[in-house]
């Protein structure tokens, strides 16, 4: 290799490590380009390779019943996070907040290690524009199961995010600034978590947990746990469960991932009618995130929750939740809600 390659070889390393502290870093560049393929960006990887690494510290730090507890309780915590607010607040503008609670939200998804609430927002907005389609980052029908589910999110086509088409968003510096340096909630929370075992271990030594097992278990293990399982619905929802309606890709309810993701496995009712909070249309169709929502607006900090329409209960719709896949149109309405539309919609009402 000349000297020319060599150095353009260590300028995009050292491009992908300082994205790791910058996302927005150059990521112009990567818009821009349409011939970017499919393939892993190893070193701009390394934070994700390190996140699943550390589960392996368990062998050295051991574990404790109050750290495993509280790797499970903050599983639950933030998956709320995530679908409650990555999904149906940041991407779908289900309900309405405050500006204030709007950045304590975004905060509290970023301790999910799933990048800024910016990004989920405009991946998640592309993917149902294009649900199954060949551009669709993460569909198993056109890339694969294990791309849909893990790949995917290693590719440099997929690191920058489209700020021009999240304009209802991009217009709170403070979420941009989240967004822009994602990496600094998640290192924040693991320093937390680190201390308050060595709190713990100093005021109640009874409970046996240390610093180590509370970084291990509490962020390290239940954040890649969490993070399976929020991918779970990018790739098993498109392949495993049943349909109730024609909507022209793949998605299907499921009841196990529903539990998984506190709601989010009824893929084929979201789908349908989007632009509504509540994803479990049927009181048996388990939807913990929706109660939990309807619990904050009690509170006053959101409100504004979007029903679930008359026409999901249109039983002349319906496909008996059949197994197979059928191809349809998304209705004008639930298509208008997802990307475009969206910027219309204040977000905030209250300063």
């Amino acid at each position: 290799m000349s000297n020319m390659g060599v150095l353009g070889r260590l300028k995009a390393m050292a491009i992908s490590v300082r994205q790791w502290f910058d996302a927005d870093y150059r990521s112009e560049e990567l818009l821009l380009r349409k011939d970017i393929p499919n393939k892993v960006e190893w070193v701009r990887t390394i934070p994700f390779v390190i996140l699943h690494a550390g589960c392996l510290g368990v062998i050295w730090t051991g574990w404790s019943w109050t750290a495993v507890a509280a790797a499970v309780f903050l599983y639950f915590v933030r998956m709320f996070a995530v679908t409650g607010f990555f999904h149906r607040y940041f991407s779908h503008r289900t309900f309405s907040t405050s500006r204030p609670m709007q950045f304590v939200l975004a905060v509290w998804a970023g301790t999910c290690v799933q990048r800024g609430a910016l990004w989920w927002a405009y991946t998640h907005r592309h993917h149902h524009q294009h649900s199954d389609e060949p551009v669709d980052k993460h569909s198993p029908r056109q890339h694969g199961f294990l791309w849909s589910h893990i790949g995917w999110i290693t590719s440099a086509k997929n690191f920058p995010t489209d700020y021009s088409r999240i304009k209802d968003l991009a217009k709170f510096p403070e979420l941009v600034f989240l967004n822009r340096f994602d990496v600094l909630v998640p290192v924040l929370f693991a320093v937390l978590l680190f201390f308050l075992g060595v709190a713990m271990n100093a005021i109640w030594p009874s409970l046996g947990v240390t610093g180590g097992q509370m970084l291990v278990w509490a962020f390290f293990i239940s954040t890649t746990v969490l993070f399976h399982g929020t991918a779970c619905i990018n790739s098993m929802a498109h392949v495993f469960g049943r349909r109730r309606y024609e909507t022209g890709d793949d998605s299907r309810n499921s009841f196990l991932l529903s539990l998984i993701t506190m709601g989010e496995g009824w893929h084929n009712n979201h789908h349908m009618h989007m632009s509504c909070v509540r994803q479990g249309f049927y009181w048996w169709e388990v939807d913990i995130t929706y109660y939990l929502l309807k619990m904050m607006s009690w509170t006053g900090l959101i409100w504004d929750l979007r029903p679930v329409p008359k026409a999901a209960y249109d039983t002349t719709r319906h496909l008996s939740h059949q197994p197979v896949a059928a191809k349809a149109t998304v209705s004008d309405a639930d298509t208008a809600a997802t990307e475009e539309a969206a910027a219309v919609r204040s977000l905030p009402v209250k300063p």
